[in-house]
């Protein structure tokens, strides 16, 4: 009985061990056949252009349906070729295998230098492997000068006579816009000279309001509006700047809205602005910038504390009347 067990206990692992040479097979075959269905290649639309001309890089792979695959990236330049644009990716799916698919990505090219560049293979990267494309050869023509010919001077203008039709031909648009113009301002004239005199009516005057009240009430209206909150962070922060860059140019006369935050830091540094307050806006309109020019995102507590620095900053720097001196009184 011992015996017999211990040779039952053998066979089932030997079964074992043939199952598991067995599935390891199969999977380096399934490996193999999913690395070999895939394709990739490099070509040239034409492979000798005169020098400043253009042509297309294709750089295209065929692989399964779904296959997670990476592109190479390719810079600015390749050596002396440079790339001009890169067109969209075309994507065309197998009429005869519909569950293979082709992916190709085109890229314009030039150079401005004569001679024969071979371009490098381009590396794809797949889960499975990385698959290279062959080498390409892009020749690159200068344009033939001809050095037995004589140079000739630049032939001098013809005199063509040039009468007022001619002129008129040359500027009808303008001539009808101009008659266009005289006859209009002759109408209006005689209309406001014969048109009835309405009597005076009275005009209630609106107050004009001063360049900080204005600010902080622009400033309430946007924090009521709640845009950060509803994830409207970059529309928030370019409306709270630009009502800081109205309220700038208003208050100290520089041109806030068509400079940048170091310009507009170098028309402030000779106005009379406390240097916490400096600090307070500088801080306000640099995140401005990061958050409308480099995607980032700020805390709830940063984009209410920006709200909070811009009031801040308004009512700390607003106008302030002079006293008025007692000498100055009428006695």
């Amino acid at each position: 009985m011992c015996k017999r067990s211990i040779i039952n206990f053998a066979d089932i692992h030997l079964n074992r061990f043939l199952s598991f040479i067995l599935i390891f097979l199969l999977t380096g075959v399934y490996f193999n056949a999913s690395a070999q269905s895939v394709q990739v290649e490099a070509r040239l639309d034409r492979v000798s252009i005169p020098i400043g001309d253009q042509t297309l890089l294709h750089i295209s792979v065929r692989m399964p349906l779904k296959t997670d695959i990476t592109f190479p990236e390719l810079k600015d330049s390749i050596g002396k070729v440079q790339i001009v644009k890169s067109l969209k990716a075309d994507t065309a799916v197998d009429k005869k295998d519909p569950n293979q698919e082709t992916i190709t990505h085109s890229y314009a090219i030039t150079s401005f230098d004569a001679g024969v560049y071979v371009l490098p293979q381009f590396t794809f990267h797949t889960k499975t492997g990385d698959f290279k494309t062959g080498t390409v050869t892009l020749q690159v023509k200068a344009v033939p000068v001809d050095t037995t010919k004589t140079f000739y001077d630049i032939k001098q203008p013809l005199a063509v006579s040039y009468t007022f039709w001619d002129w008129l031909k040359d500027h009808w648009i303008a001539v009808m816009i101009t008659l266009a113009a005289v006859l209009l301002t002759a109408g209006l004239v005689y209309y406001y000279k014969k048109r009835p005199v309405k009597e005076a009516s009275i005009v209630n005057t609106v107050p004009i309001l001063s360049a900080d009240t204005i600010a902080i009430n622009k400033l309430n209206e946007l924090r009521a509006k709640k845009l950060w909150q509803q994830n409207e962070v970059k529309l928030y922060y370019s409306e709270l700047t630009d009502v800081l860059r109205e309220y700038l140019e208003k208050r100290y006369q520089v041109k806030a809205h068509e400079q940048t935050t170091d310009e507009i830091f170098d028309g402030l540094k000779n106005k009379e602005i406390p240097q916490d307050n400096r600090n307070t806006l500088k801080q306000l309109l640099t995140l401005a910038d990061l958050v409308k020019f480099a995607k980032q995102k700020p805390t709830a507590f940063e984009n209410e504390q920006s709200m909070d620095n811009a009031i801040n900053f308004i009512v700390q720097t607003k106008h302030q009347p002079k006293p008025i001196d007692k000498e100055d009184l009428p006695k």
